[in-house]
């Protein structure tokens, strides 16, 4: 039998693989500091922030996680982001590699401005 999902973020994250627990903690950490009032929740099987829209989530691999903000906003920061490795949805961020913070902070600085300027009530 499977173990059960993780409910939280911290669980989620205590059950990541070992050598991704530190930029996780860290990238969790920077977000709360970024959107401190947003709900942290699990959907889908991942960490979500919500402020009520979806603001970004985040995803544990086996070497690696994925950083989502939007597609909007990976396509916005293109430039900073072309010695990174991303898709039209997510950032990718090895373990084996310092978290880029600054530019993590200002991408999700600018999704968090992005989604209080929305007038319509659509989640994504």
């Amino acid at each position: 039998m499977a173990p059960p999902r993780p409910a939280t973020i911290d669980a989620y994250i205590a059950a990541a693989p070992a050598a991704g627990q530190p930029h996780l903690r860290q990238l969790h950490a920077l977000l709360q500091g970024v959107a401190p009032k947003a709900e942290q929740v699990i959907k889908w099987g991942h960490p979500f922030f919500v402020e009520p829209r979806f603001l970004f989530s985040f995803s544990a691999h086996k070497a690696h996680l994925s950083f989502a903000p939007s597609a909007e906003a990976l396509q916005h920061f293109g430039a900073e982001l072309k010695n990174h490795q991303t898709t039209k949805n997510f950032l990718k961020l090895p373990y084996g590699a310092p978290l880029p913070e600054a530019l993590i902070r200002r991408i999700a600085q600018y999704r968090v401005k992005a989604v209080a300027a929305r007038q319509d009530d659509a989640f994504w």
